[in-house]
Formats: structure tokens, sequence, C-alpha cells
């Protein structure tokens, strides 16, 4: 569980800016995102697969620049 505590002259703002980079580096939200549905095995290897071809299609157009 994420927690952040108060600091010494730290206003409002900023304490919620820190809760929020610590929610997104803990991987909390995207963890929630992707359990939210069920995906099949087959389904998420298919899509791991299109995920690598996307990314490796990136890195050819950057080479080519």
């Amino acid at each position: 569980m994420t927690a952040v505590y108060l600091r010494q002259s730290e206003s409002q703002d900023q304490l919620l800016k820190r809760f929020r980079k610590k929610v997104v580096k803990s991987g909390v939200l995207s963890t929630v995102r992707r359990k939210r549905w069920f995906v099949s095995k087959s389904e998420q290897r298919r899509m791991e697969d299109k995920k690598a071809i996307r990314r490796l299609k990136r890195r050819q157009v950057k080479s080519f620049e």
C-alpha cells in the first residue's frame, strides 16, 4: 500500500504530486487496469507478440533517421 506523509513546510499540492508519482512508480494502476477483465493466455500471448512487432518497427524507423 502506497503512503506519503506531509513533510514540514510542504503544500497539499506538492504532497498530492508526490503521491501520484509514487502510485505510478509502484505500478498499482497498470495492474488494476490489466486485471479489470479476464484475458486468456492465448490472447495475452497474441497481444505481447503485437507489442513486440510494433517495438521492432519503431526501432527500425529510428535507425533510418
